[in-house]
Formats: C-alpha cells, sequence, structure tokens
C-alpha cells in the first residue's frame, strides 16, 4: 500500500482575500470598529446632533437677530424693554428708523465712501496679486526665492507700526487724508496675503496643463487669462471676498488717514457714537445697514467661497 504525502500547495491555507473589517491590515486597524471619521460622520446624521448644531447656530446669530430687532424698534420701545420682548409685542416693529437713517446725509455719503474705498482696494489686491502669485510660480527670474520670503516675511507686520511712517510719508506727497491715502494703504498691505495666498493655488496646477498650452503657441499673458485664470477662479473669489470684507469692516485705517467728507461707513458710525451716545435707534440701523452689504456679497460669491476654500484643503 502506498502512502500519500501531502504538498505544502495541498495543505489547507488561510483566505488570502480581501482583508475583512476586522483584519490586522484593514483601515480599523483590526479592531473590528470602523475608522473614526467614519463614525462621526454617521453620528453627525442623527438627528440629536442636528439639533445641537441648530441650536449652536442660532445662539451663534443672536447678535445679529437683536442688532436686527433693535433696528426696527423706536427709542422710547428700546429705553423701556430688551430687543426680545418684540415676539410678545410685534406692534413695536416700525420701519422709522431706516426713514430717519437714509435721511441722514452723513450716514448715505459714508456709505457712498465705503464703497469708493472697498472696490479700488479689492480690485487693485486681486490683479496685482494674482499677477505677482503666477510670476512667483512659474516664471524663472533673479532672486525669485528671496523676493518670495520678503512677501511673506511682510504678512506678520503689524499694521499699528506702519501707520506713524505712512503717515509722514502720504503727507509729503500730498495724499494724506484721501481717499486715495485709504486705498492705497489698504492695498499695500492686503498684497502680501494675497501673493502668498495666490501663489501656492498656483504652484498646485499641473505642468503638464501649462505646457500643453506653450506648445499651441499661447503667450504668458495668454496663458494667464485663458488657462490659471479659469482654474484659481475659487481661490481667486475667496481672496476678493475676504479682502472685500476686512477693508469694509476697516475704521483704524479710515479713521487716520480719511478726511471728514470722506469717511466710510464706519467711522460714520463711531463719529455717531460720540455726539449721540444714547441715540441707539441710529446706531442699530445704521450698523445693521452697513452689515448688510457684506451679507450680500458673500452669499452672491458663497459657491465661488466654498470651492476655494475645499480646493485649498485638499491641496
Amino acid at each position: 500500500m502506498t502512502s500519500t504525502r501531502r504538498t505544502p500547495a495541498d495543505r489547507p491555507r488561510a483566505d488570502t482575500g480581501p482583508a475583512g473589517p476586522g483584519a490586522p491590515g484593514s483601515p480599523d486597524g483590526g479592531t473590528g470598529r470602523p475608522p473614526l471619521i467614519s463614525r462621526l460622520a454617521a453620528r453627525a446624521g442623527s438627528g440629536a446632533v442636528q439639533v445641537v448644531l441648530l441650536l449652536i447656530a442660532l445662539f451663534w446669530l443672536m447678535p445679529a437677530v437683536g442688532l436686527l430687532v433693535s433696528s426696527l424698534r423706536g427709542p422710547s420701545d428700546i429705553a423701556a424693554s430688551g430687543w426680545w420682548e418684540v415676539f410678545t409685542a410685534p406692534a413695536q416693529l416700525t420701519t422709522e428708523n431706516y426713514e430717519r437713517l437714509l435721511e441722514n446725509d452723513a450716514i448715505t455719503d459714508s456709505l457712498l465712501s465705503s464703497v469708493m474705498i472697498t472696490v479700488p482696494s479689492t480690485v487693485l489686491v486681486v490683479v496685482i496679486g494674482a499677477l505677482a502669485g503666477y510670476a512667483f510660480a512659474w516664471l524663472d527670474f533673479p532672486g525669485r526665492d528671496w523676493w518670495f520670503m520678503l512677501v511673506v516675511g511682510l504678512l506678520v507686520v503689524p499694521v499699528q507700526v506702519a501707520l506713524i511712517p505712512v503717515s509722514e510719508l502720504f503727507g509729503a506727497i500730498g495724499i494724506f487724508e484721501t481717499t486715495l491715502g485709504v486705498v492705497l494703504f489698504h492695498v499695500a498691505f492686503g498684497l502680501p496675503f494675497a501673493i502668498f495666498l495666490l501663489r501656492n493655488f498656483f504652484a498646485e496646477i499641473p505642468r503638464e496643463l501649462l505646457e500643453a498650452a506653450r506648445l499651441d503657441g499661447a503667450g504668458e499673458l495668454r496663458l494667464f487669462l485663458r488657462v490659471v485664470l479659469p482654474v484659481a477662479a475659487p481661490a481667486v473669489a475667496s481672496l476678493a471676498i475676504f479682502q472685500f470684507l476686512w477693508v469694509w469692516n476697516d475704521m483704524l485705517i479710515a479713521l487716520i488717514f480719511a478726511d471728514t467728507d470722506g469717511a466710510p461707513i464706519t467711522v460714520a458710525l463711531q463719529r455717531q457714537v460720540r455726539q449721540f451716545g444714547n441715540n441707539i435707534d441710529i446706531l442699530a440701523s445704521g450698523a445693521f445697514l452697513s452689515m448688510l452689504i457684506p451679507l450680500v456679497v458673500f452669499f452672491a460669491f458663497q459657491r465661488q467661497f466654498v470651492s476655494g476654500v475645499m480646493a485649498g484643503a485638499v491641496k
């Protein structure tokens, strides 16, 4: 009788298929539990978590709601009770505050001044920052890395350090207390961040895409306008929104460099506080009106802003 021997190929082997949820090589580390991010995402979809997030959002929006309600109440109602009393007495709501506000020439002129300061400051920062960011990312010129390190170093320079020397410089060249001086100051301090942000975004564009456009005969300017800008549109839109909000809400620079007739809305409201300290009805309506325009801009470009933030996070 012959004996049969099992060769190594005949012996039973462990399953060599894909690692299961509890296998050591699986994403859960062999614990048999899903990853932490998956568990958090699953819990975020539950009703209790959604209720908690909704309460946090309402708590975060409470100051804005209080400002809106206060702007729609009369002076006597504001002095008598808090803004939350309007939910039990909705007859207190009125638009007289906004009617008086729009009749105030100082406030209406300051809104126009804010637009004249914010729009050029935003456009110049976006255009110059995009051109410089493209140059630092894809053009070779002497000292490119050193110049970029200088731009990065300018990010840590506080605005307060430059107030006195820039005031003396603007006074010497005759643009102190002018709208041009305010715009130039905002552009100068907005460019380092714009160049840093867009340069890093432009550097992530595939080189093959640019080389293909160059092979088709595209020059640097056409390459920048037709290839780079469409790809980087979310980042450019995010920068424009940030710059618009920073300049629109600024009061320190405008308080120092703007003249009395060309002061923006933030300075005009500050002067109203100084002159009429208890005139909360005018102040509330003016503050909400100044906040309304940035909100409209943000929601108008919300999709581009989210796309730019997500693209920057992925990159």
